[in-house]
């Protein structure tokens, strides 16, 4: 099995899908951001700064879609509206997220 981004990438998504993984990524940031150890030193100028960003990245993106998944399943969004159902309606489709894959 051959190591790549893409990979990587695909488990990370998938792994977060379970909320329990997603709180310890965010557990896992935080005590990061926290501790004095780096993977890389904050004393580098640019480079030091660089995970920093990364992690803080990640975890707004993690705590902002827990707070809208929150904020959705607490209105009760279960319908789509679309554009040809009247105003105020809801669809019954449901979307289906799947993976896409190459064939040669």
């Amino acid at each position: 099995m051959k190591f790549s981004i893409q990979s990587l990438y695909t488990w990370y998504r998938n792994s977060l899908r379970n909320p329990k993984y997603r709180w310890w990524v965010i557990l896992g940031t935080l005590v990061y951001l926290v501790s004095p150890i780096d993977i890389a030193p904050d004393f580098i100028p640019i480079v030091g700064q660089i995970d920093d960003v990364f992690l803080l990245t990640l975890l707004v993106t993690e705590v902002s879609g827990l707070v809208i998944e929150g904020w959705k399943a607490r209105k009760g969004d279960v319908g789509i509206e679309t554009p040809n159902t009247p105003q105020g309606s809801t669809s019954t489709a449901s979307t289906i997220d799947v993976d896409a894959v190459s064939v040669k």
